[in-house]
């Protein structure tokens, strides 16, 4: 059987014109890089302001009566704690407490709008189908694009655009004209920089890219330093650092689940996520500082007094600490920050040790 052809965003065709090289990810053909490369575009976000296509991301809005209360039957956030224009980040969890996928909840006054995972958009419409009550309306937009413009030079750029979103909070959103055209736009990120995600319609994606390229300052970015920026920020990566086996209190996440969440419960898997809120978990994400040059990827081998007590599940060489970085899960007996540890790289134990996350400081924006 013949293996079905990667799906294109709306931006596809200005990466090929920019010059990118396209790897396959959650079915998509998307950019890893640009002819400046990885290491670049990844210190110029840091410095200045990239923009990502991040259309293969699923954009969902939820609607009916009571639709606020019905989506915290299935996440752990607090979402009815959200005034309208505000984000919550939070997880669909199973009846285990693992994490089906993990997603941006904006409310609005008739609605909530969700941001999913690429990878798990369509099991994820399939669970919001099964749990949701038929008087709710779910929307998948097809038709629309998702821009990330990350960076310090970001917030400047739309503030001129659109000088009502100068002011726009962390995890807030807002409409807005960018060059004339309709765009909604929350302020989040998964770079640790300060910078905006613009949803917009699919037949107008590349003339709003195009405009934001021509800026001072903004380049294109791919995956591979949207990767390496959120390693060195501490964020999850779903499938990797989280998924079905993994709790958010394990995760480190628990501060995404509010104090009247944590007691009332209500959720799927509330029962061991409150256990191991009261008890601690069994183990731990944690960040991990390998010594020497050599990284240590997913899947690597964590050691410490000589026997297994975890693994890595992130790890890459982080560009702003210029030296690897990683983060894994480890019993939480040896999860403290300063515990020496062994990765096993090619069969060798290298040294490292536990440090606190993120690696490099965040800097959203906070009024």
């Amino acid at each position: 059987m013949d293996t079905p052809a990667p799906a294109q965003t709306p931006l596809h065709p200005l990466h090929a014109r920019l010059g990118a090289k396209f790897v396959t990810f959650a079915g998509y053909d998307m950019p890893v890089q640009y002819p400046a490369g990885v290491l670049a575009e990844h210190l110029h976000t840091r410095s200045h302001a990239s923009l990502f296509d991040v259309s293969h991301m699923g954009q969902v809005r939820l609607s009916g009566t009571n639709v606020v209360a019905l989506l915290e039957r299935l996440v752990p956030g607090d979402i009815a704690g959200l005034a309208p224009g505000q984000i919550r980040y939070t997880q669909l969890t199973n009846e285990q407490g693992g994490i089906l996928d993990d997603l941006m909840v904006t409310r609005h006054d008739r609605h909530l709008d969700l941001v999913v995972n690429a990878g798990t958009k369509l099991a994820d419409l399939q669970h919001l189908r099964e749990h949701l009550p038929h008087g709710i309306e779910i929307e998948y937009f097809e038709d629309r694009a998702l821009l990330a413009l990350q960076g310090p030079a970001a917030a400047s750029l739309v503030s001129r655009l659109a000088p009502s979103l100068a002011a726009l909070p962390f995890m807030a959103a807002a409409e807005a004209s960018l060059y004339g055209i309709a765009c909604g736009l929350t302020r989040s990120g998964y770079t640790g920089e300060d910078g905006f995600e613009i949803s917009v319609p699919a037949s107008q994606a590349v003339a709003l890219a195009e405009a934001l390229l021509a800026e001072p300052d903004i380049l294109p970015a791919g995956l591979g330093a949207r990767d390496s920026l959120r390693l060195e920020a501490g964020l999850c990566l779903y499938g990797h650092d989280i998924d079905p086996t993994t709790t958010p209190v394990e995760a480190g996440l628990l501060w995404s689940i509010g104090k009247r969440r944590r007691a009332e419960g209500g959720f799927p898997g509330a029962q061991i996520i409150q256990r191991q809120i009261a008890e601690g978990p069994p183990r731990r994400r944690v960040g991990i500082l390998p010594e020497g040059r050599a990284p240590a990827r997913e899947h690597t081998e964590i050691q410490a007094g000589g026997r297994v007590v975890g693994t890595v599940t992130s790890g890459g060489y982080g560009p702003s600490l210029g030296g690897p970085i990683a983060m894994g899960y480890v019993e939480a007996r040896v999860a403290a920050a300063g515990t020496a540890l062994d990765l096993i790289v090619r069969d060798t134990p290298r040294p490292a040790k536990i440090v606190p996350l993120p690696f490099v400081a965040t800097r959203y924006f906070r009024l």
